[in-house]
């Protein structure tokens, strides 16, 4: 929106054509999320708390944990909505990409949404049937492989790109719509397994956010992605304003979701974020790298895929309790301690993903 009216401003007045600039307006677009976090969150908590949109806690976790009972949750909006707003006013509305990522982002929003509403104001304890979210999830996730495949022009847009190896990749045919899907998907519910702790699933996603803009940068520019052996996708550096967007909002959610929070962002913001991260992944084509960055998100969903199986197939739990984060705090560690050590194990993931720029 910004983006046309400077166009059009310029005409007049040649200091405009400063907002042409991708990195300026990433870099406005990450300010202007911030702020609208900071200055709606108040509001948006005092609105969740009078309705009385409270978490509930099992009694069977951390002993910590009772005392949470009753934080308003359903934080994820203030999030979807300061991301949407700072994308329209500072990207490039013609982007497809950018639409695309907005799409699946207020889709597996609102489908978080209606699961959250459920449990917390309708006193459905399980929220949404899983068979009823998983196919909603699952219909998304596939209508955004199938655009992405059948809109594709170039052989890399489409090819998994293989990290440390020059100019190495698999062709992937429609095997692409599959991966696609689960890396969707399966993004989305990792970070919500991982939203369990004040700040333990916002900070992780911030990083990679930032991270996926440097790819999304690079990727959109044919002169630095013909440098760094990466592949060109044409239009896909303006995703790198949506990923501004999502650190600045997520930030801003993180400055009342800190420990302790007097806000929780619930399956609202978690889903939405993760399903957001995997496109801009699949987009940029950095599949690999993302899951590498993303080594928490996996830790905490691997976790729980092995103590069902286990106590399924052996009657026996590996871990004092699934996800992984609660088994270390039954293991006394404090909850904050917990918290920071995995946003540290994140900077260090994320660091190593961008190494590969160069590490070819």
């Amino acid at each position: 929106m910004l983006l046309w009216l400077s166009g059009w401003l310029a005409q007049y007045a040649h200091v405009f054509h400063v907002f042409q600039y991708l990195t300026l307006r990433a870099i406005l677009s990450t300010l202007s999320a911030l702020i609208f976090a900071l200055v709606f969150g108040p509001t948006i908590i005092r609105h969740l708390s009078s309705h009385r949109v409270g978490q509930v806690v099992r009694d069977d976790g951390p002993q910590t944990h009772l005392s949470k009972a009753g934080t308003p949750t359903m934080g994820g909006t203030l999030v979807i909505i300061a991301i949407l707003t700072s994308t329209l006013l500072w990207a490039d509305l013609t982007n497809r990409y950018v639409w695309l990522a907005s799409f699946i982002m207020l889709g597996f929003g609102m489908i978080g949404y209606w699961d959250d509403y459920r449990k917390l104001v309708l006193k459905h304890s399980r929220g949404m049937p899983a068979r009823q979210k998983y196919l909603l999830q699952s219909l998304l996730g596939l209508s955004a492989a199938l655009y992405l495949y059948f809109i594709a022009k170039l052989p890399a847009e489409t090819q998994l790109l293989l990290p440390f190896f020059k100019n190495v990749s698999i062709s992937l045919g429609p095997l692409f719509i599959v991966l696609t899907y689960f890396v969707i998907v399966g993004s989305s519910n990792a970070v919500n397994l991982t939203d369990g702790l004040d700040g333990l699933a916002i900070m992780p996603a911030v990083m990679i956010s930032a991270a996926l803009g440097v790819f999304a940068y690079a990727s959109g520019n044919f002169l630095y992605a013909n440098y760094l052996a990466i592949p060109f996708v044409p239009g896909a550096g303006e995703l790198v304003v949506f990923c501004g967007a999502m650190v600045g909002a997520g930030l801003g959610f993180l400055w009342f979701n800190t420990y302790p929070a007097q806000v929780f962002m619930g399956d609202v913001g978690a889903l939405a974020l993760g399903a957001a991260l995997g496109l801009i992944a699949v987009v940029v084509r950095q599949e690999i790298i993302f899951f590498i960055m993303s080594g928490i998100f996996v830790l905490e969903t691997v976790s729980v895929i092995l103590q069902v199986g286990s106590f399924k197939l052996t009657g026996k739990r590996i871990f004092r309790m699934a996800p992984i984060h609660h088994h270390f705090e039954l293991k006394g560690w404090p909850e904050p301690r917990v918290i920071v050590r995995f946003w540290i194990i994140t900077f260090v993931l994320v660091l190593f993903g961008l190494a590969t720029l160069k590490l070819r």
